[in-house]
């Protein structure tokens, strides 16, 4: 199974430093296409009270949908995606979906596809930049919550992860075409993120020496 492994963070919150030194995570692929996939870059740290994360997608198109609602307008969006879950039963799992403009689609799961739409993560802050070539997402994650939602387990410094990207480009002909970016390929006939096969580990490096 992957396992990313998130460097602690050297202050309260991160600077530039230190999102400087935590690893890059690129390895994102397009199993259900056959082309290069474009870039995009994860990086994770971690404090004792949070998990930073952030998300670097190459991108100077970006699609951001439009519609009544933050669904439709997620949905219909360009957009990073980590889904979160206690085990790979996904009995439940937890889905943050955000958009280039910041909108976040926030729910729980179970397998196979039961949404509650209605779910909210407590004390999740993000925050989005669009510059000239990529849009940037940054956010964190209370571990209380982890732990809480039983992701984060007491004394342990690993995790059950899935990291996406979808990625939209306006064809000549004014449609969509939507790419699908998972960070483990799940093996699967079609592009499908919800499964156990698409989920890694992101380890909380250098926890035990810091307790």
């Amino acid at each position: 199974m992957k396992c990313y492994q998130a460097l602690p963070c050297l202050n309260a919150q991160p600077t530039a430093a230190d999102w400087a030194r935590a690893v890059p995570l690129t390895d994102f692929s397009l199993p259900w296409e056959d082309r290069p996939a474009p870039r995009t870059e994860f990086r994770a740290l971690w404090t004792r009270s949070h998990l930073h994360f952030g998300f670097a997608a190459l991108d100077s198109t970006p699609v951001i949908g439009a519609g009544p609602t933050l669904k439709e307008r997620v949905l219909e969006s360009d957009r990073v995606e980590i889904f979160l879950a206690p085990d790979l039963s996904l009995a439940p799992y937890y889905c943050l979906e955000i958009a280039p403009g910041g909108e976040v689609l926030e729910y729980r799961a179970r397998f196979y596809r039961e949404m509650d739409w209605d779910w909210q993560c407590p004390g999740l802050e993000v925050r989005s930049e669009i510059s000239q070539d990529a849009c940037h997402v940054t956010g964190s994650l209370p571990l209380e919550t982890l732990e809480s939602l039983g992701v984060l387990r007491p004394g342990a410094n690993r995790l059950y992860a899935g990291l996406y990207r979808a990625d939209f480009s306006v064809l000549p002909d004014g449609s969509l075409r939507r790419s699908w970016l998972p960070w483990v390929n799940p093996g699967t006939e079609r592009a499908d993120f919800h499964v156990p096969g698409s989920f890694g580990v992101i380890e909380l490096a250098g926890w035990d020496e810091e307790s």
